[in-house]
């Protein structure tokens, strides 16, 4: 039963604030963030939101588009960044600095890394909260905005930087030394049947 309210009250905190946004004239953006890389993703969010991808932008107007983000809890990070990244944020007491790395984070409220990702990449300026409200993020697959015209967006194709000179060629020896290794093996195996043969 809790599990039950727990979902309705998310549906309702996300449908409510519409009535500050004027709703005319903006499209209704879809992003996925199952197994996408979070800073990517978050930076494609923050374009949308701002409205850059449209020819009509200009930095004093909010021109954005409505911003919903699907499995917030499925998206993906690089490198050490669970455990390295740490969030901090004080409680206004003496010596009271509180932190929580992205695990955590992610274990108690996957959104929330999201929308902090997206948050640090818009300018501050008095256009911030409006934009905030156009973004809409829950951490499963629901939502209560099926009665929209909904836009999925695609994401743009992830170029992979070419591997270092070094580290190609290290790749290179190794693979050789373990084709050597392989040959010897075979060549080994092939002289122990013929004696065996010949005895």
């Amino acid at each position: 039963m809790k599990m039950v309210t727990a979902f309705t009250g998310n549906m309702k905190k996300a449908a409510a604030g519409l009535r500050r946004i004027n709703l005319e004239g903006l499209r209704w953006r879809v992003f996925d963030a199952k197994g996408q890389v979070l800073g990517r993703l978050a930076s494609q969010i923050a374009t949308v939101v701002q409205g850059k991808d449209k020819p009509t932008y200009t930095p004093n107007r909010d021109d954005g588009d409505m911003c919903i983000v699907l499995n917030a809890k499925d998206v993906c990070v690089t490198g050490r960044k669970l455990t390295d990244k740490v969030y901090y944020w004080h409680t206004g007491y003496i010596g009271h600095l509180k932190e929580r790395t992205l695990k955590d984070q992610m274990a108690k409220d996957p959104t929330e890394v999201i929308r902090k990702a997206v948050l640090r990449m818009l300018p501050r300026n008095k256009l911030r909260d409006d934009r905030d409200r156009k973004l809409r993020i829950f951490p499963g697959s629901e939502h209560p905005f099926g009665d929209r015209p909904l836009e999925p967006y695609l994401m743009p194709p992830r170029s992979v930087r070419e591997m270092r000179p070094r580290a190609r060629r290290a790749m290179i020896r190794a693979q050789k030394k373990a084709e050597q290794q392989q040959q010897n093996a075979d060549g080994k195996k092939k002289n122990g049947e013929a004696q065996e043969e010949s005895a």
